[in-house]
């Protein structure tokens, strides 16, 4: 089976699977090559990334049915987005109430969220961090550099994964 392909188009784009297209908003900064991505540009990184283990908010929808492990999301966790912390680009499990990657959220972007395997092997500070698939805002708002479908359809993308899965991202050329 194939894996997702996005194609930018401004900062809404189009992701592709096996043979189903559907709309996802894009980083507010663009698509960059992923070897140019750095912290707080807005840009979602160009490249083929493996998608890592999810997220679901389990007070909100059942768990999404594919090939990937999905935790439920708990008050505690966060992402570290801070460069200069030795646990950045991670998941933590600490109560930061005012950090601003906190998993749950009031809105529903991270009602499920896959994180991309970009910058994490080995982990660069200031490369670039929570590059996540995610739940669009309405009208495909634009990201901080993730890739954003509407609710149903990242349900189904999810049933439509292979094993391995991984996320192509194009530039615009």
């Amino acid at each position: 089976m194939s894996h997702p392909v996005v194609r930018p188009n401004g900062i809404v784009g189009t992701l592709t699977i096996a043979d189903r297209t559907f709309a996802c908003a894009l980083g507010k900064g663009g698509v960059v090559p992923g070897a140019e991505k750095r912290e707080g540009d807005g840009a979602t990184p160009a490249g083929t990334w493996k998608l890592r283990d999810g997220f679901w908010r389990a007070d909100r929808l059942e768990r999404p049915k594919g090939p990937l492990a999905f935790a439920a999301i708990r008050s505690d966790m966060l992402w570290d987005d801070d460069p200069a912390s030795p646990t950045y680009n991670t998941l933590l499990r600490c109560d930061v109430p005012d950090h601003p990657e906190r998993l749950m959220r009031a809105d529903h972007v991270y009602d499920i969220v896959i994180p991309l395997g970009f910058n994490d092997g080995p982990i660069v500070a200031g490369r670039g961090s929570a590059i996540f698939l995610h739940v669009a805002r309405d009208g495909y708002a634009p990201t901080a550099g993730c890739v954003a479908l509407a609710r149903d359809d990242l349900v189904e993308l999810v049933g439509l994964l292979g094993p391995s899965p991984e996320i192509e991202i194009k530039n615009a050329n």
